[in-house]
């Protein structure tokens, strides 16, 4: 299956991933590789679909308490932007030490990992998966994870920059916090699995009886605190496919487009549609930061999922740095535009920048684990409703449907 076959460009496929949702089915399997799953994380990394209508949505048809795991694995993504806010780029440096020294790892990621030809099931699955499809569960993930830094000595931030650029969903945040998790530089003690494991939650194709992962944990635990990498295979793989930095159909801004107008600027990670309150006749145009892109450019599937939707909500796609978009905006009447992290720093000072709806609210204070930040986005709610971000989402569709 294809990246265009599994998660169609569209924000119908979002909303009806979102209506097909069962939470406790989830809660139940979701550990499992044929799990009930969501699979939205492309459309949210994207911001086809938010973190608010997502839970609205599944509130329409389930009675949630806050404490549900559903909520809770959203509460994950929300926790990983709290971390980013506060720690920016410093989340692409350990947090801290992990079990061996930094310099105990390498930086480049071996052949025939990037091939999917370790000889370990598991783990060449995972890759060809990865490619084929531009997603993995998120157990797989660890799983991967876990092999690139504890096994084969690679260290998480040249494994997270890799997969960042072949994932859909691949969020800065969510990916490299995620990578450090499994490291151990940003929670206590390493994330191991072994071929137990896998057998357990993975279909028997993924299995891995007899490899460099068919040991105990106490094993594992071991080798992950020993310099001594485990051998690579040097049998033959897949190729790697290539990365990027924007469409072919993106252009170089033409201020012509904009001169005495009002704007909406729909970049990458903004995809949803253009606010029902933007100033009548608005120019919706595409941007791709190019100086982004430049730093963690992205497979061909991932440009082209974007770049599909992008053209369904734009006149036009620009690919550009900063100083340009600057220029080509300057005689425009209104340029605003979604905020996220991605493109914080970015953006020309006249862009007027909306929050992005929020789930949680906001917890001022740093917290160095997700439990502390959970207690505190969560503390005195009973019931998923009751979140600020469902309660603003229930109103603002009530607004709608009044006008």
């Amino acid at each position: 299956m294809t990246a265009a076959g599994l998660f169609p460009p569209t924000r119908d496929a979002g909303l009806a991933r979102i209506a097909a949702v069962c939470p406790d089915d989830y809660a139940r399997t979701r550990n499992a590789l044929d799990g009930a799953v969501t699979r939205l994380s492309p459309y949210l990394t994207h911001g086809f679909v938010s973190l608010p209508e997502v839970l609205a949505g599944v509130l329409q048809r389930h009675s949630l308490r806050v404490q549900h795991k559903f909520v809770f694995e959203l509460g994950w993504r929300a926790y990983f932007r709290h971390v980013l806010a506060h720690r920016g780029e410093g989340i692409l440096q350990s947090l801290h030490p992990g079990p061996l020294p930094e310099d105990a790892y390498a930086r480049e990621l071996p052949a025939d990992l990037r091939a999917g030809a370790t000889g370990v099931p598991a783990i060449d699955q995972a890759v060809r998966t990865l490619y084929a499809t531009g997603y993995l569960h998120n157990h797989a993930r660890m799983w991967l994870a876990s092999y690139v830094v504890h096994l084969r000595k690679v260290h998480w931030r040249t494994g997270a920059d890799w997969m960042l650029g072949h994932l859909l969903d691949g969020d800065l945040a969510s990916n490299h916090l995620s990578w450090q998790w499994v490291a151990g530089t940003a929670s206590r003690k390493p994330y191991l699995f072994n071929a137990g494991n896998v057998a357990r939650y993975a279909p028997p194709d993924w299995h891995s009886p007899g490899t460099p992962i068919d040991l105990s944990y106490e094993e594992l635990d071991a080798i992950a605190r020993s310099p001594i990498a485990v051998n690579g295979s040097a049998a033959a793989g897949v190729d790697e496919p290539p990365v990027g930095m924007a469409p072919p159909q993106a252009v170089r801004p033409d201020p012509e487009w904009v001169t005495g107008r009002d704007i909406w600027l729909v970049h990458p990670w903004a995809l949803g549609d253009p606010p029902s309150d933007l100033p009548p006749n608005v120019v919706c145009i595409g941007w791709w930061p190019v100086d982004y892109l430049a730093c963690w450019p992205w497979s061909e599937q991932r440009l082209a999922f974007v770049s599909a939707r992008m053209r369904t909500i734009t006149v036009v796609q620009w690919r550009c740095d900063r100083d340009t978009l600057a220029c080509a905006l300057a005689g425009a009447r209104s340029v605003a535009t979604q905020a996220d992290p991605h493109v914080a720093g970015a953006l020309p000072p006249q862009v007027l920048l909306r929050p992005a709806p929020a789930l949680f609210p906001e917890v001022a204070h740093p917290c160095a684990s997700f439990s502390t930040w959970w207690h505190r986005a969560t503390h005195g709610l009973t019931l998923a409703e009751e979140l600020p971000g469902v309660q603003a989402w229930q109103s603002a569709i009530r607004d709608q449907r009044s006008r």
